[in-house]
């Protein structure tokens, strides 16, 4: 199969985020067309949320574009008219979307387990280490001074567009998370 393009949203949640809400799924919606297939490594790159994950499905396939996943190679379309089928086909997909928001779960508590046993050892828990140092920090200050675009600072900076965004958008933050781990 020839891939086409890769669409992929940086730093943002498929928890919280609904896929229809996100940047690069807006684009995504906007270029596929019906006869397309959408290929994903699971339908968790989708999203983490059951019913966002079974709702974005259904949008596309009623778009007439065909879902696939590579880990086990399942392909979710509209095209069936059989009621066995589409039964089959509703399950598998809601089984699978529940399966990566109880994941999900899991994860975000296994975190804040960790996050209380390290207040509770260290007597502090010092948050997400940046994905910068102090002169990346400035670099990427005096260039969106300097109205450089976020994408040229990303790349420049090897850095994802995410965190060129929130340096941008909250400095503050960005400068008491740099404090914290130096």
């Amino acid at each position: 199969m020839k891939i086409d393009r890769v669409v992929a949203d940086e730093g943002v949640s498929g928890l919280s985020v609904p896929f229809s809400e996100r940047p690069e799924a807006k684009r995504l919606f906007d270029m596929l067309r019906p006869g397309d297939t959408l290929v994903v490594r699971w339908v968790d790159r989708l999203g983490r949320n059951y019913d966002d994950v079974t709702q974005t499905i259904r949008t596309l396939m009623a778009q007439g574009v065909v879902v696939r996943t590579v880990i086990n190679n399942f392909t979710f379309d509209g095209s069936t008219q059989d009621p066995v089928q589409k039964a089959i086909r509703d399950s598998l997909i809601a089984f699978m979307a529940a399966t990566s928001q109880a994941q999900a779960e899991a994860t975000k508590e296994a975190q804040k387990a960790g996050i209380a046993h390290a207040k509770a050892t260290e007597g502090k828990y010092l948050g997400r280490k940046p994905s910068y140092d102090r002169a990346t920090y400035n670099l990427v200050r005096d260039a969106l001074q300097a109205s450089v675009s976020v994408s040229e600072i990303a790349r420049t900076h090897n850095l994802s567009r995410q965190a060129v965004i929130r340096i941008k958008d909250n400095p503050e933050q960005a400068e008491a998370a740099l404090a914290r781990w130096t």
